[in-house]
């Protein structure tokens, strides 16, 4: 883009909104901040002393002043609607936080009022552009896995895990068939959103499990509260198609001729050892193969915030007119079914899911 994309925050100042703040201060040749609004003056005095922005009281405050290429929207879900149908009749475009909506009444008023008026909006779900994730998402593509039917994510709690779900297994508004149960054990108590442990305890950690039949095509569903931050407990995710299968950082394939393969998803560092192009992710390959690449290099951003860049980068070109990306319609189905998932580990019953309308509206 021939200037930087100028995007305003609706939302307190919060852990979320400061993802914004960092990625636009790292990369000011491609996004700029018009203006937050954070209702509190005093933590509004307090942002713009540290990040150097324009903060108002109201939305309406905000778009006196300011005019955004796009809102970013960084407050609970219950209060994500009256925001959106706001900026809906202006005809502002919208990047919203994940979910859409906390429940599923929510959801079918979100597709009524907005989705199916052709509102402007996308949806900030940036599991699905994890520099790993898209690595492995270029591997299924390259067909060597042969057709996807199996994936197990134990990475974040439901919307999330079933967003790549979908991705990974190539799903669609196909209905599914779920299983869930709840084991609860303890475990030492880790890192969390204000920093690392200060006292070593023991505290109840609650593991969900959950099984997804899309009829054909399996999902499995595992995680542990908290188990995105832990010192404790890694995150997995396996990929298996009939040729072959991811594990996490590994790929093991048969090629048509029977020979065995093995590849690593490695990731190449900039800035160690003796490299002096400063410290940053320049991508990952796979054998000879780069399957990602970092476009937001050399700044110096971790792999959630480029994820989180990535999705500022592809609102960017929507709201100048290129394709959506992740719309309300997959945003609506992927929470419809996380409550699903909850349900069904609550309840210990099978869940089925029925077909919802958003499923129905053309994209």
């Amino acid at each position: 883009m021939s200037k930087p994309a100028v995007f305003s925050i609706v939302g307190g100042g919060g852990f979320r909104a400061q993802y914004f703040l960092r990625i636009a201060r790292a990369l000011p040749d491609q996004f700029r901040i018009g203006g937050m609004v954070v209702r509190d003056e005093t933590k509004g005095r307090a942002m713009e002393g540290k990040w150097g922005v324009c903060t108002y009281r109201t939305l309406e405050q905000l778009l006196a002043s300011e005019d955004p290429d796009f809102v970013v929207l960084s407050v609970p879900a219950a209060a994500s609607l009256s925001y959106m149908e706001a900026l809906a009749d202006r005809d502002i475009p919208v990047l919203t936080e994940t979910p859409p909506a906390a429940d599923l009444d929510a959801l079918l008023q979100v597709h009524e009022r907005l989705t199916s008026r052709g509102a402007r909006i996308q949806v900030a779900e940036q599991y699905p552009y994890y520099p790993a994730q898209i690595a492995r998402q270029a591997m299924i593509a390259t067909g060597q896995l042969g057709s996807v039917d199996q994936v197990t994510v134990s990475i974040s709690h439901l919307y999330h895990a079933v967003s790549l779900m979908r991705a990974m297994l190539g799903i669609g508004f196909e209905d599914v068939e779920i299983r869930g149960m709840r084991y609860t054990s303890e475990w030492v108590a880790g890192p969390g959103r204000s920093g690392p442990p200060t006292e070593d305890v023991l505290v109840p950690a609650t593991r969900d499990l959950a099984w997804l039949d899309f009829g054909g095509k399996l999902g499995i569903y595992d995680f542990t509260a908290n188990q995105h931050r832990s010192w404790t407990r890694s995150n997995h995710i396996s990929i298996r198609g009939q040729r072959g299968e991811i594990w996490d950082d590994r790929i093991r394939l048969q090629t048509p001729a029977c020979t065995e393969l093995q590849l690593d998803l490695r990731r190449v560092n900039k800035g160690e050892y003796e490299n002096a192009e400063g410290y940053f992710l320049k991508g990952i390959l796979a054998g000879e193969s780069w399957v990602y690449e970092n476009p937001f290099a050399p700044a110096r951003l971790y792999d959630d915030e480029l994820a989180i860049a990535t999705c500022l980068s592809k609102m960017a070109a929507y709201a100048a007119g290129g394709p959506a990306f992740y719309g309300l319609l997959d945003a609506s189905q992927d929470t419809y079914i996380g409550l699903l998932i909850a349900e069904a580990i609550r309840t210990g019953e099978t869940i089925r899911s029925t077909r919802q309308p958003w499923a129905d509206t053309n994209r």
